[in-house]
């Protein structure tokens, strides 16, 4: 899967588990909107999947950011 490919399906509701760095990310969905947590149960929220992928930060870094260390989990 490419990241293109990946915003599309979350858009569509598909949701993941992804692990960087010794933690696990769940990006997730419902009614009220998007979101990016971590495990521990920090977690981010946004109205959209754009908004998601456009401001959510790992680290300080989107998930295009660290595509190249994510991508093979998806």
């Amino acid at each position: 899967m490419n990241y293109t490919e990946l915003q599309q399906l979350v858009k569509h509701g598909v949701e993941y588990l992804f692990c960087l760095d010794d933690n696990e990310y769940w990006i997730s969905q419902n009614a009220d909107g998007y979101y990016l947590t971590r495990q521990d149960g920090y977690s981010q929220d946004f109205v959209t999947s754009e908004e998601l992928f456009r401001d959510g930060r790992i680290e300080g870094k989107t998930i295009l950011e660290l595509w190249d260390k994510i991508k093979d989990q998806f």
